[in-house]
């Protein structure tokens, strides 16, 4: 089970809501968030487009837009080269947007995830080479490709970086690198994604190319997807991005975006970072993962309505087609754990041989929420095995890897996630060593939920509840808030949903006040769990909604159902105790 904790950070919460005309509540949410002093605050809650640093302040932001007037000016061939995830797409058409406005003679290319792997390889600068390119522009991508850039340096080309992955200890030669983690770089923010990065690069050229700059707005709503897709932190200018691009997402006019959301049902919906990071998002992924990135960016591309339709209508089929995969590999790794002795590991390696080495990371994300350890998944590919991981907050999975490196033929990562290849035959010397090097302890594996603030649903108001829509958009860095009260009575429960997947509950609380609570869990765990605590005679009362004596302790976070015009406040269940 979870082990509860909450957050105390200490302020004057009663003055903060003074100041701002905010509820002490959302004042305490703004302050564990780490948003501290008045301009931190403001910013936080009105931060617009205005607030935005100026790109010139990026490490050769302006050098690039120098060189690539100059290109256009020559009439040179200018290729983007991109990557085959949601970043690298977005990135991809903000940069041949903006060079095509601005007259540029310039195409794309995105590498095939299985074929060429991530980033520029040696094939894709001999072709630009072959087809008459003079300069590569690459986004999302390069500035760990020391050796490709080396050679399209000796072939002549001109080589610029725009990119945003951490430095490695060598450096391209390239002819200009934005990258905000530069460290002589004075860019104040640096946790920007790469088409974050390739947007403050067209503001450059725009200026310099005497095309209005309040042009690039447009390009604000790639750069808003493509944050949340690529879970970036939702601090700073990041949350100012996304917050405005959403706005631009909920009434686009951009042909492929909005034949997305109709394909996802979403016309009526008003589109929130949870819909790019769960809905739109794995569709773009999806190309990517299953056929290829360049079906993505032709959707955000698409000048035509017939075009965008068919696309977008690809994209979801790809995507279902990818969750279908996802859940036949997470069943099979449930299996392979539950049946063996994998499950005494503190590290888990599953291998699944016919899994599709782009789900890899997705299905070990699941295996992880499932057991709350560090997991990897290696999967058959063409010269051995390849595999994602994914960790535990407690484990920092690229310090561990790096202790076993010579087992592997390839890896990258960082705490949190990553990449790996390796021989077959090192397969089982991996799976010990990780182990054996494990200091992990039981406490480890236990998850923790953080409460924001212990509130009883009696101070749940409409007002407080629109209040926090402030503090949107939520994702990492800047999680949803979670309120919590114990021992609430559980009036009744019904099971909903065409899949059974829902639970609505009545709840009572302390104070007298009686909620709808709805649970969008493991249905079939939430009902082990009560049958193990109240035992099967009460639980089976509480779902025919008789008196019973069960009762939980709730973390939830608030908010409104609107039904046939009516209005009701409810809560949605985050965990249970």
């Amino acid at each position: 089970m979870e082990k509860w904790f909450v957050s105390a950070k200490r302020a004057d919460f009663q003055e903060i809501g003074r100041k701002f005309g905010i509820d002490a509540v959302t004042a305490r949410l703004i302050r564990n968030r780490d948003v501290v002093g008045d301009e931190a605050v403001r910013e936080y809650l009105y931060g617009s487009r205005k607030d935005l640093y100026a790109p010139q302040l990026m490490k050769d932001c302006r050098k690039t837009a120098e060189i690539l007037k100059e290109k256009i000016a020559e009439k040179k061939k200018i290729r983007v080269i991109g990557d085959y995830d949601i970043d690298g797409v977005n990135a991809t058409c903000i940069l041949y947007k903006g060079l095509i406005r601005c007259g540029a003679e310039a195409d794309v290319e995105i590498p095939d995830r299985m074929k060429d792997g991530y980033g520029l390889n040696k094939n894709l600068i001999q072709y630009a080479y072959e087809e008459g390119i003079d300069t590569i522009l690459t986004c999302d991508n390069g500035i760990a490709a020391v050796d490709e850039i080396a050679e399209a340096k000796r072939l002549g080309m001109t080589v610029l970086i725009t990119d945003h992955h951490e430095l490695q200890e060598r450096i391209p030669e390239a002819d200009a690198i934005v990258n905000p983690k530069q460290p002589e770089c004075t860019y104040p923010y640096k946790s920007l994604c790469g088409a974050a990065v390739a947007y403050k690069l067209m503001i450059c050229l725009y200026e310099l190319c005497g095309i209005p700059v309040e042009e690039t707005d447009a390009f604000i709503e790639f750069a808003a997807i493509a944050t949340v897709g690529d879970v970036m932190d939702l601090t700073g200018e990041n949350r100012i991005l996304v917050k405005e691009g959403l706005k631009m997402i909920n009434q686009t006019s951009n042909r492929g975006l909005k034949a997305l959301i109709r394909a996802n049902g979403l016309e009526d919906a008003q589109i929130s970072s949870y819909h790019i990071g769960f809905v739109l998002g794995p569709c773009i992924n999806a190309s990517g993962r299953l056929d290829t990135a360049k079906r993505a960016l032709e959707l955000l591309l698409a000048e035509d309505d017939a075009v965008a339709e068919d696309l977008a209508h690809t994209l979801k089929e790809l995507n279902d087609e990818r969750k279908d995969m996802t859940q036949q590999g997470v069943a099979q790794a449930i299996e392979l754990i539950e049946e063996g002795v994998l499950k005494e590991d503190k590290v888990l390696v599953v291998y699944l041989p016919d899994c599709h080495e782009s789900l890899a990371g997705i299905i070990a994300g699941r295996i992880r929420e499932r057991y709350h350890k560090p997991v990897f998944v290696l999967t058959d590919a063409a010269d051995g095995l390849k595999g994602s991981g994914r960790s535990i907050e407690t484990y920092n999975m690229f310090a561990e890897m790096s202790k076993c490196a010579e087992l592997f033929t390839k890896f990258g990562g960082h705490p949190m996630a990553a990449g790996l290849s390796l021989p077959r035959e090192n397969m089982e010397a991996f799976h010990k060593k990780i182990n054996e090097n494990s200091v992990l302890t039981e406490d480890d594996f236990i998850p923790k939920v953080t409460i924001d603030v212990p509130m009883p649903i009696s101070y749940i108001t409409e007002r407080l509840v629109e209040e926090l829509g402030l503090l949107e958009p939520f994702g990492k860095g800047n999680t949803k808030p979670l309120f919590a009260e114990k021992s609430l009575n559980i009036l009744s429960a019904r099971i909903l949903g065409k899949n059974r997947n829902v639970i609505k509950l009545q709840v009572l609380g302390a104070a007298g006040t009686v909620m709808e609570a709805m649970y969008f869990g493991d249905v079939e765990r939430f009902q082990e769990y009560l049958r193990e605590k109240f035992g099967h005679t009460e639980t089976e009362k509480l779902f025919q909604g008789r008196e019973n004596a069960v009762t939980l302790s709730l973390a939830y976070y608030p908010g409104i159902n609107e039904f046939r015009g009516n209005r009701t406040l409810q809560i949605v269940i985050q965990s249970y105790q």
